[in-house]
């Protein structure tokens, strides 16, 4: 696919003037879009579920959920991970983020590495990842090759595979089992997917993340039950549940 077909790579008309305007009309632009985050979202939510659905099955059963991801997508799938310890009481390995690059990646940007077919195989066996595991591709594009490549070899193992992006039609949703499609729309600033489609990732993680375990019983009512009291905030967090669940 030529880039320039991306819908993540479009320009869009209602920011071409962006730098011209006064700082409160910048900002206003950028909301406006903004409010179109939610609808695209909306549209998948059947497919959210499903993911959930298939997720939590594969967790309940010993596996692992595992994100990757190259960019801005890889540091949100690690920092959707790395809460999921904290707020449900999970082990560190139930649920985890492999970004193209390394740790290195999550604070400098090395974008060359999602370029590269062989690394995502060499670090998904690292992780010992296998088919009873499940693999969610992050990748607004829909096209990172080190996303691919990382799917290509969890469907060669047997594991089930979800995918992320948000563009048409893309590669990733062709190949996985489970597609989520939010097509964000053209970027505020013209391919800065950090913006529109970053934000939808979010709040598709969070459903993920979250929708999982409320299924595996992390959470009663709206109540975090499993959360680890690990700080001031998080022991007083502690206590109030305990009280409310006490009264319940």
């Amino acid at each position: 696919m030529n880039f320039a077909e991306l819908t993540t790579e479009k320009r869009n008309p209602a920011s071409a003037n962006i730098d011209k305007v006064s700082t409160l009309e910048m900002v206003k632009i950028i909301n406006d879009e903004d409010k179109k985050i939610a609808f695209a979202v909306e549209k998948v939510l059947p497919e959210i579920a499903m993911a959930i659905e298939v997720i939590a099955e594969k967790v309940s059963r010993g596996g692992r959920l595992f994100y990757i991801g190259a960019g801005t997508s890889g540091r949100l799938g690690v920092l959707d991970a790395s809460e999921c310890p904290p707020t449900f009481g999970t082990e560190p390995e139930t649920v985890q983020g492999i970004i193209a690059g390394g740790l290195t990646a999550l604070t400098t940007a090395i974008e060359g590495a999602e370029d590269d077919f062989t690394l995502a195989e060499k670090n998904l066996a690292e992780k010992n990842f296998s088919k009873a595991d499940i693999l969610v591709g992050i990748a607004s594009s829909g096209r990172t090759p080190y996303v691919l490549a990382g799917i290509d070899y969890a469907k060669k193992i047997g594991a089930v595979t979800v995918g992320i992006s948000c563009t048409e039609n893309s590669q990733l949703a062709k190949i996985v089992d489970v597609a989520i499609t939010a097509v964000t729309g053209a970027e505020v600033i013209t391919g800065s997917t950090r913006m529109k489609a970053g934000t939808a990732t979010k709040m598709i993680l969070n459903m993920l993340s979250t929708g999982t375990m409320i299924k595996l019983g992390k959470v009663r009512g709206n109540l975090m039950i499993n959360v680890r009291a690990t700080n001031d905030k998080l022991r007083d967090r502690a206590k109030r549940i305990a009280e409310l669940v006490d009264n319940e």
